[in-house]
Formats: structure tokens, C-alpha cells, sequence
């Protein structure tokens, strides 16, 4: 029966080409329109790291020290060297690092011209936490954040440009004044948020570099993104080592993250960082009521707003702008069955009854809503690549916003849904019609 009413539904397409075209094009800019803003939704909001983001928590702790105090409702997102140092030494995640985003010159080795690359220092714990993909080699080990070892870890571009993308583990690399060697290699890697610079640039690529976090006082290295300071240095503190700086001054400018997998270790965790911060208070730091939160990365991105509102509001509209659009095409599907009432009206004199009349209609407008439904993909897939435009492709030339199995899903079944909203009634009111009426017009 649904071949025979297949049959019927591409004659019909055939009869009436102009009127076909008009359905198909309204449903497809419908279904174009969107598909293109969901998907961008869904690109933006879906998990950063599948099957780990519910034990990532993001720790923050208020040590400011200034009598005005901005952070008494949030406190500051990012920690001090010292306090960081201090949380890493707690066992009760099982993992837990310390970062920052600075930037440093890269010698090549051919003397080429020095690159300006982007650097994250970061432990070794940075890797299994959020899920870094190698293609040769791994991440450093605990060790190596210990001494610290002079090593790094590389992406694949810069592998590209340095070594003609061979596996360069083993070998050296100069940033600023250090000698590096490579000890990882990393696969093409383009999350669509970062889920570790959430308070960063969320959306921007990770960076080109990967250093042990203990090499920031030793390689001199600044933080390129927001850090803060309350406190003015003591004399003579400017001249003392960058590295013995670290340790006694007051600037916030490390994200901390810690991997806690069951609601047990977080509670530990949560009396611990309350313990850490009496503890300080007795030394004259923390001055403010305690105030220590731990956030997952969902809860993180929801507190910061990382998928634009206008990102849901659009997708919102989008589907607002769909139902217009079938709603409107109602017209049209009417004016095209009742043009041929009488045919309906012998069919049904003949035996056919109300039911499989509106399924044959019902079917061609569900075949209208697919076929116009395969045309919104690729308008789709057009606006999507404008939308790659402005937040730029990922390594190897994949695209930021993509289709993906569940979109080309959701795609299909709004071409249903639309189909169904244009075609009920129609459908309904040509097999409601008495025969007779339809007879009597011959």
C-alpha cells in the first residue's frame, strides 16, 4: 500500500510542477534555517569531555585581601602560585592540575625565522583529565613536574611546520632561552569549547605548546590572559627571582582543576580546601567569610554563559520560523487536492474510504516534507560553512559547526514535522468531503 501511494504522490509532484516547487522550496528554507541554528546549539553546548566532564570540578577560593572586596558573591576565578602548589599536593583527586595560557618564541632549528606561538603550562595530570589525544609519544610524567625536567609536549601543526609532521619525540626545541625536548606529540586536537580556559577564550583552538607548569619560574614566563592583584610588593620584592616571586606575592592568575569521581571524594575535597583556608587565615591571608566552591564543567559553562544566549534564542526562533512556514504551505497543499476533488470523488464511489484517502494525501506531504527536508541540508550545510567563516575550521581542515548523525536525524525529522503541520488538514478535508458533492461536479 505505501508503494502504490508513493506512486500516487509523484504523479501528483508530476501534474503540478509549480506548485510542487513552491511546497519544496518553503519547506526546505524552513528546515534549512533551522537545522543550521540547532546545530550550532548543539555544537556549542554538548559535553567538552564525553564521559569525564561530571568529576572535572573547577576550584575557586577567595584570597583576596583588600578591604573592598569584589568577589563577596563569586569568588575570584583563578588561584594564586602559592595556593596552587599547596592544593596539589592533596591525594584526594585523582587528578589535579594548575594552568595558565602565556606565550613564547620558537627558534626553529634551521634557523628559519623565530615563531610566536602560544604556550599552556600545566602538570601532567592537564592530559588524562581532559582527554588530549597523542599520535606519538605521551604526556610527562608526575616526575618531570617534580624536578622539573626541561620537556614539552607539541600539536601536530607546529610538529608540521618544525619537522615535516615525522615523529620528533626525542628531539629538541628552543622556546625563549630553554632547550626543550619533545616528549609528546599530539593528534590533530580541535575541541569545540576548551573545557580548561573556560574563563579564557572557550572557543579559541588549545594552544601550540604544552610545558611543565614548574618550568614558569625558571623560563620567566607570564600569564597572556586576565590575572588580578590586590596586594602592593614589599621593598625590594621586585628584585628578588622571578620564581621566589611567585611565591610571595598575591596574584591570582592560575585556573585549578580537580577530578573527583565519586560525591565522596568531593565532599573530602570540599573539607579540605575549607581546612586549607582556616589554616591560611591563621597567617593573616583569606581575611573574607570562607567562601570555596567546586563547579563542574557543565555547571561552569551554564554559570558563564559559554553558549551565547542568542545561540538558544536563535534556535528557538529558527523553529518558530519552520512552524510559520508550514503553516503557510497549508494553502497551497488545500488549492492542490482540491483541484482534483473529482478524482477523489470517484475513488471514493468506488470503495475507497475516508481513512486511505487521507493516507495517501498524508503520504504526499510527508514525501514533500522529506524531499524538501534533503534540499534544508544543504542550505544548511551553506550557512554552517558561513558560520565556519567566523569561528574558523579545526586542524585538517574540519569544520568548527558540522553535521553530525544526530543533526541529520533532527533534519529528518523536522522535514516530517513540517510536512505534517502543512499536510493534516488538507489531507483531512479533501477525504471529508461526501462523494456525491465531488460526482456532481462532472
Amino acid at each position: 500500500m505505501l508503494t502504490y501511494n508513493l506512486r500516487l504522490a509523484w504523479k501528483s509532484v508530476r501534474r503540478y510542477p509549480v506548485l510542487s516547487a513552491l511546497i519544496l522550496l518553503g519547506i526546505a528554507l524552513g528546515v534549512g534555517v533551522s537545522t543550521t541554528f540547532i546545530t550550532a546549539y548543539h555544537v556549542l553546548a554538548r559535553d567538552p569531555v564525553p564521559g569525564k566532564s561530571e568529576s572535572l570540578y573547577y576550584v575557586r577560593m577567595n584570597s583576596w585581601g583588600a578591604a573592598d572586596d569584589p568577589f563577596l558573591q563569586t569568588p575570584p576565578p583563578i588561584v594564586t602560585w602559592r595556593d596552587a602548589q599547596e592544593l596539589l599536593k592533596s591525594r584526594i583527586p585523582v587528578h589535579s592540575t594548575a594552568t595558565f595560557a602565556s606565550r613564547g618564541t620558537v627558534f626553529p632549528a634551521d634557523g628559519a625565522r623565530p615563531l610566536r606561538q602560544s604556550l599552556r603550562l600545566a602538570t601532567a595530570d592537564f592530559f588524562p583529565m581532559f582527554a588530549v589525544p597523542f599520535r606519538y609519544g605521551g604526556p610527562w610524567s608526575r616526575e618531570a613536574d617534580a624536578k622539573p625536567e626541561t620537556v614539552a609536549v607539541i600539536d601536530s601543526a607546529l610538529n608540521d611546520r618544525l619537522f615535516g609532521g615525522a615523529d620528533s619525540v626525542g628531539r629538541t626545541i628552543r622556546v625563549e632561552k630553554a632547550e626543550l625536548r619533545i616528549v609528546g606529540v599530539l593528534a590533530p586536537w580541535r575541541p569545540r569549547v576548551r573545557a580548561f580556559g573556560l574563563f579564557g577564550s572557550p572557543l579559541q583552538a588549545p594552544e601550540s605548546i604544552f610545558l611543565p607548569l614548574a618550568l614558569t619560574g625558571p623560563m620567566a614566563l607570564q600569564p597572556n590572559e586576565g590575572q588580578m592583584n590586590w596586594r602592593t610588593p614589599a621593598p625590594g620584592e621586585d628584585k628578588l627571582p622571578y620564581a621566589s616571586r611567585l611565591m610571595v606575592n598575591e596574584i591570582l592568575f592560575l585556573g585549578f582543576w580537580a577530578e573527583l569521581p565519586n560525591p565522596e571524594s568531593v565532599k573530602a575535597y570540599k573539607s579540605f580546601l575549607d581546612a586549607y583556608v582556616t589554616e591560611q587565615k591563621k597567617h593573616g591571608r583569606f581575611p573574607h567569610p570562607l567562601n570555596n566552591r567546586l563547579t563542574s564543567i557543565l555547571d561552569l559553562m551554564a554559570e558563564l554563559k559559554v553558549v551565547p544566549p542568542q545561540t538558544k534564542a536563535l534556535a528557538a526562533i529558527s523553529l518558530l520560523f519552520l512552524v510559520v512556514a508550514a503553516l503557510n504551505l497549508i494553502g497551497l497543499f488545500l488549492g492542490k487536492f482540491l483541484a482534483r476533488a473529482s478524482t477523489v470523488g470517484v475513488r471514493r464511489a468506488l470503495g475507497a474510504s475516508r481513512w486511505t484517502i487521507f493516507v495517501q494525501h498524508l503520504v504526499e506531504c510527508e514525501l514533500m516534507g522529506l524531499a524538501g527536508g534533503a534540499l534544508g541540508v544543504l542550505l544548511s550545510l551553506a550557512g554552517l560553512a558561513v558560520l565556519n567563516r567566523v569561528y574558523g575550521d579545526g586542524p585538517a581542515g574540519v569544520a568548527f559547526f558540522q553535521l553530525d548523525v544526530p543533526m541529520v536525524l533532527a533534519a529528518v525529522i523536522l522535514s516530517l514535522l513540517a510536512g505534517a503541520i502543512a499536510g493534516l488538514y488538507p489531507a483531512w478535508r479533501i477525504c471529508a468531503i461526501p462523494p456525491a458533492r465531488h460526482l456532481k461536479s462532472q
